[in-house]
């Protein structure tokens, strides 16, 4: 696929980032005709929950009070699509921008550059969210919510308790997301109808960016060498890549029938 070709460059620190590429079977079982309604659901579903979690992060320690409020209000439509069943793909239509500005608390230890950072990956996050409802639109896929897999759990276990270190781990466990959406993408586009494999190349420069911007937060925040802290969290990802999983979804590992 020649338009995959020009994304090498930017795909090379994503590999050498991950500790295991995903597995063949893996790639077999998603290109399956009959899977492509829970792969267009889950990734569905994780732009949401990636948006989510940055916008989690920045009210927990970041924001100001009606920062905080603009973040919740900026999400409800969303949430209220994915969990209660209300709106549409049109009502939906150009929410993924937010004009208010989203400010530092006036005591808060972290920098805008947290703040600015995020918020720009949670538009980005809530624009793909969007696109892909277009795709099963125009296919006929009705959105139905499906239960997540072990994947982010399985992460977020290995977590530290206590602050700032907490911080540290959710943007290191942030960055391994981001890669490994961004590597899978790009395993996935040769197989995929045109309009979704475009689609997937386009989504590869951002989720790049994504993944070297929580490394960079997660660095900055430390104030010290994490790399053995991103080890450990790379080798919890392998694992749950490339173990037999039971429940196919986007990010799981090795189809357990495979």
């Amino acid at each position: 696929m020649q338009q995959l070709e020009q994304y090498q460059e930017l795909l090379a620190p994503i590999h050498q980032f991950l500790q295991c590429p995903t597995p063949t079977q893996w790639v077999d079982e998603a290109r399956k005709p009959e899977n492509l309604k829970t792969v267009l659901i889950d990734h569905l579903l994780c732009e949401l929950k990636a948006g989510q979690s940055a916008m989690y992060l920045i009210r927990k320690y970041a924001v100001d009070k009606s920062s905080a409020h603009s973040l919740l209000d900026w999400f409800k439509p969303y949430e209220d699509f994915a969990y209660r069943g209300k709106g549409s793909l049109e009502t939906l239509k150009g929410k993924s921008n937010i004009s208010k500005a989203i400010m530092a608390k006036s005591d808060s230890p972290y920098s805008q550059d947290l703040i600015d950072k995020m918020v720009l990956l949670i538009k980005e996050e809530l624009h793909h969210f969007y696109q892909v409802l277009e795709i099963m639109d125009e296919r006929g896929i009705d959105y139905e919510p499906i239960p997540a897999s072990r994947y982010a759990k399985g992460l977020l276990s290995n977590m530290a308790t206590h602050e700032p270190q907490t911080l540290i781990d959710k943007l290191i466990i942030g960055a391994y997301i981001e890669a490994r959406s961004c590597e899978r993408f790009a395993k996935l586009a040769p197989y995929m109808d045109e309009d979704i494999a475009k689609f997937y190349v386009s989504l590869l420069r951002s989720e790049a960016r994504h993944y070297q911007d929580y490394l960079v937060l997660a660095e900055e925040i430390a104030g010290k060498d994490i790399s053995e802290r991103v080890a450990m969290f790379g080798r919890v990802e392998a694992e749950l890549i490339s173990s037999a999983d039971s429940d196919f979804k986007f990010h799981s590992g090795i189809p357990a029938l495979a």
